[in-house]
């Protein structure tokens, strides 16, 4: 009879990270309310000692919604400049999803990381693009990890830990994130309720994999609201934000269109000590074939 493998022990923590999952209100095609909301999270997370407060996905104009193809902005700009001023002013860290338009006039689904300074320290683009969002935004091709007091973090957006979108997660392991942050935009259909949470293999399933394979803390923020415009108009998005380590799931947004809310919770920083090829073998006595198709 086969001898099943040894339990692989979690290493401690190294202390704690309290992020705030701001569960904005994001309408379609109104930057200038979206923002507004958005700055008020940030003040909501500072007053509750969050020190990261993570907010949605293109939460300028909502996602794949029409006016962004002719009003996006540059990052730095005027939109981004309002997120830079609120974290200095209230002294955390902020990551926003919005869209940028480049110097080459491309718009991209983008995510930025700021820090209590007030400078933009990260800067993403989406890779893992639905095909309805393929007309609004271009690829992405860049991957980052950055160093902070809080730890090290990689940001990515939403369909990027998508179970297909996971090598995107397992780079920014592989390249040391302690926590992958994902500022998002979960939709589902208009009749769709709480009761039928359709979550569970989507997202839970995805995070606890890139959680247990590589003991990092992986959390996304989603919208609320009715969607207006754009290829799913008459969707919605309803919150249910997550927070997912080793462990399983630490922190958990409620789930209707109308839960706009800033969950707080206190994240235990993982201590990762296996670098380059160490990474593989760790992986390999966790049972992760790297030589075998599905």
């Amino acid at each position: 009879m086969p001898v099943p493998p040894a339990p692989v022990a979690v290493p401690a923590s190294l202390g704690t990270m309290r992020i705030g999952m701001g569960q904005l209100l994001v309408e379609g095609g109104e930057p200038a309310r979206n923002l507004a909301r958005a700055v008020e999270q940030i003040a909501a997370a500072a007053a509750q000692q969050c020190d990261l407060v993570l907010l949605p996905e293109t939460l300028d104009f909502a996602w794949t919604h029409p006016s962004a193809l002719y009003e996006a902005q540059p990052i730095p700009g005027p939109f981004s400049d309002q997120l830079c001023q609120a974290a200095a002013l209230h002294g955390l860290y902020v990551c926003a999803g919005l869209t940028e338009r480049a110097a080459d006039g491309r718009n991209y689904n983008a995510a930025i990381l700021i820090d209590p300074q007030g400078t933009i320290i990260l800067k993403y683009h989406k890779i893992n693009l639905l095909d309805i969002e393929q007309p609004f935004y271009a690829v992405g091709q860049t991957l980052n990890v950055v160093d902070t007091p809080l730890g090290k973090i990689g940001v990515n957006i939403c369909a990027d830990n998508y179970l297909d979108g996971l090598p995107i997660g397992h780079t920014l392991a592989r390249m040391g994130a302690e926590f992958i942050i994902a500022p998002s935009s979960w939709t589902v259909d208009y009749s769709i309720t709480e009761e039928h949470d359709p979550y569970e293999e989507k997202w839970v399933r995805p995070f606890s994999i890139l959680a247990k394979l590589y003991n990092v803390v992986v959390v996304s923020t989603t919208s609320v609201g009715y969607i207006v415009g754009g290829p799913y108009e008459g969707k919605k998005s309803v919150g249910c934000s997550l927070a997912v380590d080793a462990q399983g799931i630490q922190a958990q947004g409620a789930f209707n269109e109308f839960a706009g809310q800033l969950v707080v919770a206190d994240l235990n920083r993982p201590n990762r000590t296996e670098k380059g090829t160490d990474i593989g073998l760790m992986l390999q006595r966790k049972g992760f074939r790297f030589d075998q198709l599905p």
